[in-house]
């Protein structure tokens, strides 16, 4: 009879420590999909802002103004009826 007693007790603590070990293991598992969440969501944010950033320069650059900040600074050109400027200092 004692030997069952034994076989018996051993068995549940065997079920026990691999319950144990179970919980302890998904415990891990949710505490690291946890933090990748936590990653991915502030990558989501910062994408979301670069992605606003480009979008105002999108709206920004369909505008005359910016064509002609770009002629000018890119093309050299000048207006009709303005006089050039060249800075000899900066070359």
């Amino acid at each position: 009879m004692i030997k069952k007693s034994k076989i018996k007790m051993l068995i549940c603590a065997v079920i026990i420590i691999n319950i144990g070990y179970i919980i302890l293991n998904q415990q891990i598992t949710m505490h690291r999909i946890k933090n990748s969440i936590v990653a991915k969501q502030s990558s989501v944010k910062n994408l979301k802002a670069q992605s606003k950033k480009l979008q105002d320069q999108i709206k920004l650059s369909k505008t005359d103004k910016y064509s002609e900040v770009l002629a000018r600074e890119r093309l050299n050109l000048i207006k009709e009826g303005e006089t050039p400027v060249i800075d000899t200092n900066n070359k």
